[in-house]
Order: C-alpha cells, then structure tokens, then sequence
C-alpha cells in the first residue's frame, strides 16, 4: 500500500506492508485531515517515526471472526489503543494507559496511508448523512467537547479561545453550542476573518487584547505555541480556569506566581467523547467546510502539507490518484 513515512524529520511517499487482520479492523482510509500536531511531528514532537495522521474516516475490509460484523461499515476511530489492565487503565482509561501506543503519534502507523488498522472497540459507525470531510472532523470536534467534560461551561459562561486555528475555531464552536459567550483571541488577519465568518467576536494581539486581562471565567490555549500560554494565561479571571489544548515540539516557560496568587485552575485537555461530537456534527451545530482549505491525494503531500502550515484543515484522499 502508498504511504507517508516519517523518518528523522522528513516525510515521503512510499509502499508499506498493507495491514493484516489478526486481532484488529484493517480500514481502508477514504480521507485523513492534517492537524497541527502532524505538523509538530515533523518539528520532532513526540519523537514519532511510521506514518502520521490520526483525523480520519475510511471503510472496515477486513476483521477477525469476533469483528466480522464491522466489515463494509464506514468509520472513524479513537486513536488511542490501550492495554485494559495497567494502572493508568485502572484509573483513567485507555487514553492514559501506561504502554499505550496512539494512531499516528506514538508507536502506530496512522491514517495518512491507504490503509490502517484498529481494534473494534475504537471504531464509531459514521452517520450515512456525513460525507467524508465531515466525517474526518469527529476526532477533533471530539476533542474540544473534551472541555466541556472537565469545566463547568453554562450561559454565564464568558470564555476565550486563544488561538483561531483548526482546533480553537472547533473549540470556540463547541463552547458555544454549550452557551458560553466566547471570544477568539487571534494573530493574522486571517485568522481573524476566520473566526468572524463563524460569528465570533475577535481581538487580534497586541491591538487591544490587553484591556481584556483578568477578564475570563474560562481561557483556552489552542495555539500550538509555547507563548499560547502566556497570552492566555492573562487572560483568566482570579479562581478562573486555563485550560490547555496545545501540543508542540519544545517547551513553555511558566511565571507560577500570578496562576497561585489568583488561585487558577489549570486543566490538562486531549482526546474527547465521539458520541457527543457526531451528535453536534450532525445537528449542524459545529461547521466544519469553511476550515477546510484544500484537498490533496498523497502523491502532493509536500503541497497539501505547505498549504496546512498557511491555513486551516487540509485533507488528504489516500485513495485519489489525482486532485
């Protein structure tokens, strides 16, 4: 099968071994979305070698006799493969397992291939009214309705995305779906008429964000960058709440005496719950096409991962031969 590997920080296209079945779903990838930490791989994030990509939705060819019955049923998958018995399972799930390995992230190939396997209890049947490009949202939509799992968020809500990119505009959506008025917090002129088309109100930095400071219930860190946090960081209100979506190559200088003078709470904010994201998906509550700046078939990965760097979502068609 075509793949995109990644090895010691440059990505190209070649043939791999395609999947076999065993105790796992092989799928067959119809479209995969480019996302800020595909990026971050390539900068050396995590340390990943293999094929990247974890956004996406694709068809089950191929199961064991026990799974036989997901095979011709279109899917989206969780990303994290966990082993169900160590203490971080015990705990917290298979998302904090302790030898966990991550579509596309840590220790399994992902989904910029034509083909991926999963285990079925990872595997969410996608709604026949979602075509692909909504359907490789779920994963990320998912993971901004994490937020509202771990903080309180109601129509007394005043909130703020800081950064107005492919996974904030998401958040910003679901936070407001769940009733909070949010404001982004941008850098490009882009960046800001993205966030406008969507109806957000939109400071951009250093032209007036400061008069904002301390004025937040709920800040989101979504820039992928280590300044996000300080940016955001000024934002809270005194006992509000940080929490932090980004996650990038390098590391993030940290003043800890404001966040515990104003007593913030600080949350840690990754994988979410798929069944609520293909609900809000599919109630048209979170729009999705106008973050979507370009499709590509693997053989212009170099140009579709040029154009993700300038934008918002691009997609990848593993099964095109041609744009």
């Amino acid at each position: 099968m075509r793949a995109l590997v990644l090895e010691g920080g440059r990505i190209t296209l070649t043939n791999r071994p395609k999947p076999s079945a065993g105790d796992e779903c092989v799928i067959r990838v119809s479209a995969a979305g480019i996302c800020g930490t595909d990026l971050e791989l390539l900068r050396g994030y995590a340390g990943f070698s293999g094929v990247p990509g974890h956004e996406f939705v694709g068809t089950v060819e191929d199961a064991g006799a026990a799974d036989s019955g997901w095979i011709g049923r279109r899917v989206v998958g969780e990303i994290t493969v966990g082993c169900d018995r160590c203490a971080g399972c015990r705990a917290a799930g298979r998302g904090h397992c302790d030898v966990r390995t991550v579509l596309g992230i840590r220790g399994r190939d992902g989904a910029f291939a034509e083909y991926l396997s999963l285990p079925a209890t990872n595997l969410h049947a996608v709604p026949s009214s979602f075509d692909d490009v909504t359907a490789v949202f779920v994963e990320p939509v998912a993971a901004a309705c994490r937020v509202i799992e771990q903080v309180t968020v109601d129509s007394r809500t005043r909130a703020a995305v800081v950064g107005a990119g492919r996974l904030g505009l998401l958040v910003a959506q679901v936070l407001r779906a769940h009733g909070a008025d949010v404001t982004t917090i941008v850098r490009s002129e882009a960046s800001r008429s993205a966030a406008m088309a969507l109806g957000f109100e939109s400071v951009t930095v250093g032209r007036g964000h400061q008069s904002l400071a301390r004025q937040f219930d709920l800040v989101v860190d979504a820039t992928g960058e280590s300044s996000g946090f300080a940016a955001a960081a000024a934002l809270v209100r005194p006992r509000g709440a940080l929490v932090l979506k980004s996650t990038f190559h390098g590391e993030t200088p940290i003043s800890c005496s404001a966040l515990v003078v104003d007593e913030i709470t600080i949350v840690g904010s990754r994988c979410g719950p798929f069944e609520r994201a293909i609900e809000l998906l599919g109630d048209g509550r979170i729009a999705v096409k106008p973050l979507v700046v370009g499709t590509y078939p693997l053989a212009q990965f170099a140009e579709a991962f040029d154009r993700a760097r300038r934008g918002l979502k691009v997609i990848l068609t593993p099964g095109s031969a041609s744009a």
